[in-house]
């Protein structure tokens, strides 16, 4: 009996050793599970780059590996039969100097010429004249009164109250705003170019001048987006607040139409700020990438950046798995399609016959992306079904001509603030904040409609020292209707 029962006791420790081991076995299986998809997750997020995700071109690795252009056969440089881009010559009226080169005799015989070239060879040679500052003094008088002993100073002129003149304040801020120059750096161009001579706080007063000056032109060039048909919209990380220590994580916003861009800094990169910049009542086609501040907006008005997608396809393939095949399809159909795209832009296919091949493309795209959603890589699934999620923010550019299938408009207006923040590493607080947005709505505005800033910020500057009204950055046609509706 005893022999039984230390039988049966010790059948008892062994089975409950086995159940201690495999509960040891499943819950080391469970962390290898884990840690696999962490390895998985950080491999994926390590190869992420700028050709396959939405990280910059900048945040590119040396190492990271970019899809090659396709060798299209022909040579670099300029085409056969493109617009050559020469220095045109200035009317004669505007040249200052002439040079007559008559010459004297036969380069062969040596007899001598008489007569003129009706019709000269032109050559220019452009100069710049020595810079100097041009200094105005004001002597203000104090004369004391005959009758009651009363002594009365004539004062300076408000608009003449700053030591500096209304252009040295504009070229101040176009050196920080348009050539991305640290406040140091403009008070040595100004000591060297034109013998100027300021402290980097006078720099940062012109600054502000310069914002409180520009505030009406912005204020006007939002409400012109706000009104306007189509706008693009895009955001880039920013940092404010240095000052006081690391800085705050800010971002720069952009909306933009073909010919107004407006620029705005907030803490947030949320639905509402994106509801402030474009207005409640916004209703003209919003071109954009995914992000979830944009969602709020009707999907039937939106224009979603392919660009952005074919980035998103490209790490379907790289991910691998049931989506890479699927990846190098989708990817298939987007070529076919901005191929007959460019055609139409260019005039060799009919918009109509491209609105016709489209709805094939449509299709197939809608359904290589549900085969993705249902059998591809987990994170490949996922993004499937977050582009599904929009899909009818895919083909607005169809239906409405004038629509772009990309944001690339919007990157491009961004790019010069992009490299600003890289050399400025942001700003140090909100007055620095408002001069920046400020500064790059003007200079990023004036360029889309080829007008100049110098003379824009003079003009600026010199009527709001004056109170008088400030110039427009609206385009003329549009200035003209508002002060029609007025």
């Amino acid at each position: 009996m005893a022999e039984v029962d230390s039988r049966a006791a010790r059948i008892a420790e062994l089975e409950a050793m086995v159940a201690a081991r495999d509960a040891r076995i499943a819950e080391l299986m469970a962390k290898v599970e884990a840690l696999t998809a962490r390895v998985a997750e950080l491999e994926a997020r390590l190869s992420q780059n700028s050709s396959n995700s939405s990280k910059p071109p900048s945040s590119d690795g040396p190492g990271a590996r970019r899809q090659p252009k396709k060798p299209t056969g022909r040579s670099p440089g300029g085409q056969p039969g493109h617009k050559k881009h020469e220095r045109e010559l200035l009317p004669p009226e505007e040249v200052r100097h002439v040079v007559e080169l008559v010459p004297k005799e036969c380069k062969d015989c040596g007899r001598r010429l008489e007569g003129r070239d009706v019709e000269p060879r032109r050559h220019q040679v452009v100069e710049v004249p020595p810079l100097s500052a041009v200094v105005t003094e004001y002597r203000s008088h104090a004369l004391e009164c005959g009758a009651c002993g009363t002594v009365t100073r004539e004062e300076v002129p408000g608009y003449a109250s700053s030591a500096f003149g209304d252009r040295l304040g504009a070229l101040a801020s176009l050196l920080v705003g348009k050539y991305r120059l640290s406040k140091r750096l403009v008070k040595d161009a100004l000591s060297d170019m034109v013998g100027v001579r300021l402290s980097v706080g006078s720099v940062v007063n012109l600054e502000g001048q310069m914002a409180e000056a520009l505030a009406p032109a912005v204020r006007e060039a939002g409400e012109y987006v706000k009104a306007a048909d189509r706008v693009h919209a895009d955001e880039t990380g920013w940092v404010e607040g240095r000052r006081e220590g690391r800085g705050q994580r800010a971002w720069l916003w952009l909306v933009a139409t073909a010919l107004v861009a407006v620029f705005h800094i907030a803490r947030s990169r949320g639905a509402k700020v994106a509801r402030a910049l474009l207005g409640e009542d916004f209703a003209g086609i919003l071109g954009s990438d995914r992000w979830s501040a944009y969602a709020w907006y009707d999907p039937g008005l939106r224009q979603l950046c392919w660009a952005h997608l074919l980035r998103d396809f490209q790490g379907f393939i790289e991910r691998g798995g049931e989506g890479g095949p699927l990846g190098e399809a989708l990817m298939r159909q987007v070529e076919r399609f901005f191929t007959w795209y460019h055609w139409v832009r260019d005039g060799t296919l009919a918009r109509e016959d491209f609105e016709k091949r489209m709805p094939e493309v449509e299709r197939e795209v809608g359904r290589l992306l549900r085969r993705a959603a249902v059998c591809a890589q987990k994170k490949t699934a996922g993004m499937a079904r977050e582009i599904l999620r929009w899909e009818k923010c895919l083909w607005t550019f169809v239906d409405i001509p004038e629509v772009e299938p990309t944001n690339n408009f919007a990157e491009r207006c961004l790019r010069h603030a992009v490299m600003y923040r890289k050399t400025s590493f942001g700003t140090q607080g909100p007055e620095g904040s408002l001069f920046v947005e400020r500064i790059l709505t003007t200079v990023t505005t004036l360029k889309l409609q080829r007008r100049g800033v110098l003379d824009f910020l003079t003009d600026t500057l010199h009527a709001h020292r004056r109170g008088l009204s400030t110039p427009s950055l609206l385009p003329l046609h549009a200035s003209v209707q508002l002060s029609a509706s007025a």
